[in-house]
Formats: structure tokens, sequence, C-alpha cells
């Protein structure tokens, strides 16, 4: 039976729109309400920006055999025991019968400060990765539990500061080429590759999407390995795989 992939092109496109619009609406409320965030923080802590995706991925659950599945989306069961410390909070997970089918990290970064926002994610998503799994070697999950889908999707803002070249500064060994003058979106998009190269994450997706598609939903993939449709198709089988067991 061939995957579906849930007209998921489309549904991106409408999770995009919604990101940019729910964005800009809590913007819009809090200065109507006098209380008013610096910078950006008032669109991040709108809290739900990234739901459309979860919609997309609710989506991909039910089309492909997995609909009595739970999707855990409340922050009192988002939570799973750690190695290095005691539980961590995942953004979304999936579980039946007791068992975890996948656990999920929907992120976003939008300007006009990028450096410090990539460095901390970068250190997030590694140390969420190799927490899990070392907690999932020693059976945090069940003795016989089977390897869950691990998945790491980040929106960026594509705008002029995301997409300039930045320079580094390592005075006492030399940085890695593929860094050399790589520009924000293309350092997420190298930290994606290794983070599934290193199978810290079944798959890591980056997408680039400018303010304007808030009418459009427009966005771009920046590499085939970290694209969306990766991220949907790997998610899709993982997904039929559980069913026909």
């Amino acid at each position: 039976m061939p995957l579906d992939l849930a007209d998921y092109e489309n549904k991106a496109r409408e999770a995009v729109k919604a990101f940019w619009g729910n964005r800009a609406a809590a913007v819009a409320k809090q200065k109507e309400l006098g209380r008013v965030d610096q910078g950006e923080r008032a669109g991040v802590t709108a809290g739900n920006n990234m739901d459309g995706f979860i919609a997309l991925i609710q989506d991909v659950i039910r089309a492909n055999g997995l609909a009595d599945a739970h999707m855990m989306m409340e922050r009192r069961v988002l939570t799973l025991p750690g190695f290095f410390r005691p539980t961590k909070l995942w953004d979304l997970l999936i579980v039946k019968d007791g068992k975890l089918i996948a656990a999920l990290e929907l992120k976003s970064q939008v300007g006009p400060s990028f450096g410090n926002n990539f460095n901390n994610r970068t250190e997030e998503a590694i140390g969420t990765a190799v927490c899990l799994w070392t907690a999932f070697r020693d059976g945090a999950f069940g003795k016989e539990a089977q390897r869950p889908f691990v998945g790491w999707l980040m929106l960026v803002e594509d705008a002029p500061k995301s997409r300039s070249p930045v320079r580094d500064s390592s005075p006492h060994f030399d940085v890695f080429p593929e860094f050399r003058g790589a520009c924000y979106l293309e350092r997420y998009n190298i930290l994606c590759r290794k983070l599934v190269q290193e199978q810290l994450y079944t798959t890591a997706t980056i997408i680039a999407s400018p303010r304007t598609a808030a009418d459009t939903g427009d966005y771009v993939d920046l590499s085939e390995l970290t694209g969306l449709k990766t991220f949907v198709t790997s998610f899709a089988g993982h997904i039929a795989a559980e069913a026909a067991r």
C-alpha cells in the first residue's frame, strides 16, 4: 500500500500562513491591551504558532492507518524520561498502547537576531536527542521497545539577515570548511543534515519563509535531505509500519 502524504504541500502552505498570521495577531492584541513585549517577543509568546504543522502531522497519522494513536499536545502529558536529567518536555508525542511511537520538536526563529538563537537551538537539539537515546538504551521506554520516530522541524524567517554570510572567530584551530561564510539558513541546513547523519534524529527539517507569506504561505526547502517532503515521507513510513504491526 503506497504511503499517503496527506496533501502535505497545500497543508504546509496553510500552516505557514497560520504561523505568520498568529504572530501578527498576537502583536496586535498586545498593543490593543497596552502590554507590548520587547522586540519580537510578542509573536513568540503567542504559543500556538506551529499548530498548523501539528494538524499536518495529525493528518499523516490518520491517512497511514494509525488513527487510534494518541497525540499528546497538552503540556502536562508532554514529558519523557531522560538520562542526564529526570524529564524533558517535548512539543508533540504520539503514543499507542503504552508505546512511544514518535517524539517531535517543532521550532521557529524570526529576526532580527539570529546568532544567539541559532547557537541556543543547536545546543538544545543536540542535547535533547542525546538525552533521549541514552535513556532509550537504558530501557526508559521498555526493555523491548522499538525505536521511536524522533523528528525536528524548524521554520526560520527568510530575510536578508538570515541569508547574509557570517564570519566566525576561531583563533586556535580552523572552523570546518562548510561553516566558513555560511549564512544562518545554511547553518541550519548543515545542522539538520548532521543531526540525521549522526542518527540523533530520524529526520531534521529546515524551511525558510518570508513574513509576506502570511498571505501566500510561501516557503522553501534548503536541500532535499532536510526538506519537508523528506520529513513527511519518513514520518508517514514510520506510521504505516507501526499500523502494520
